[in-house]
């Protein structure tokens, strides 16, 4: 077990939960008795990076918060909501999203906790497919989501995102590429946004320069502190109204 946080936010982190198969390690940076919680599906090569996204985020908002960075094994597979062939490489997308959203849920027990969940890439996708399925979540934060997966579009407009917010970014040269299902991740993340948007759902798409691999933690960053602070916004019109 890694140490216990403070109330200044120091970095914690450590496995704490068995997977059904393995083990699922769970890093904890900022403070755990916050109320507010971020989940974020990570790689292996984006663990070292995420205690600098956790101070770009409190650089970002005053809000205080904790984020729990679960560690992915096998992106492709975990991710994934349902088996597509491969894009590029050799290696086939799974369908192992149930049982990791499951775990996940079960992070997200505090019911006196706000809980947002976001990440990068195809755990941006994984992030708004888990809007689709639950309403625990208040946020989406889907930094440069693989949206270009091959039916997405259709089963989001299908099973409808059940957040109340939602944080959508691309890169501007993301779309210029050979790779013909990939190009195509432009027009599906403007006709994604439209349709939340039409849905009545608070959503916003920025676009950042560069391609899919600049600054990832920074925009996945900006995400995050862009999430809370509707929240925030929200809670504050409440008040105002009492």
């Amino acid at each position: 077990m890694g140490k216990k946080s403070d109330r200044n936010g120091e970095l914690n982190y450590g496995v704490v939960a068995d997977r059904k198969v393995g083990i699922m390690h769970v890093y904890r940076y900022g403070n755990m008795g916050a109320d507010i919680v971020l989940i974020q599906l990570a790689g292996n090569h984006d663990i070292s990076e995420i205690k600098d996204e956790v101070a770009e985020i409190q650089h970002l908002t005053s809000m205080d918060f904790e984020l729990i960075a679960v560690k992915v094994d096998d992106w492709n597979k975990e991710l994934s909501p349902w088996k597509t062939p491969a894009v590029f490489g050799n290696e086939d997308f799974g369908d192992g999203a149930v049982q990791t959203l499951e775990e996940i849920l079960l992070l997200c027990s505090d019911k006196s906790k706000t809980y947002y969940i976001g990440g990068y890439s195809l755990s941006g996708l994984f992030s708004l497919w888990a809007a689709c399925q639950t309403d625990l979540f208040s946020g989406i934060a889907a930094a440069s989501p693989s949206v270009w997966f091959p039916g997405f579009i259709d089963y989001m407009k299908e099973y409808k995102i059940k957040s109340k917010n939602v944080y959508l970014s691309l890169g501007n040269k993301e779309e210029k590429t050979r790779n013909p299902v990939m190009a195509k991740v432009g027009d599906c993340i403007r006709e994604g946004h439209a349709w939340i948007k039409a849905e009545g759902v608070n959503c916003t798409l920025e676009w950042n320069q560069g391609g899919h691999f600049k600054e990832p933690m920074t925009r996945t960053a900006r995400a995050f502190a862009w999430v809370m602070q509707q929240n925030r916004n929200e809670s504050r019109v409440e008040k105002e109204h009492l």
